[in-house]
């Protein structure tokens, strides 16, 4: 099973500049731990030490955010869509 993961900008110097990529795993959890294995380094960059997702970033499912779902014990499956989106923060 593979899913396609959209990977945003800040973070595709990890991946070799690719905008898409493929993990597998049952969870978006599982999903993330495939992507560190292909991308080292990338795994740092969206869970904190404690392996939880960083408030800064947004996974979404199917353009659902996860953190409304199950967080990273969301399940996935064949043509499901990830994407990881930074939170921009700014103000007046």
């Amino acid at each position: 099973m593979a899913i396609n993961v959209r990977i945003p900008t800040p973070l595709r110097k990890l991946t070799k500049d690719k905008d898409v990529v493929q993990a597998a795993g049952g969870t978006v959890g599982a999903l993330v731990d495939d992507l560190e294995k292909q991308f080292p380094g990338l795994k740092e960059r969206i869970c904190d030490d404690r392996g939880e997702l960083r408030r800064f970033v947004n996974i979404y499912l199917n353009e659902e955010d996860i953190r409304f779902a199950q967080g990273k014990e969301t399940p996935v499956k064949d043509g499901d869509e990830i994407s990881i989106i930074p939170a921009i923060a700014g103000g007046w």
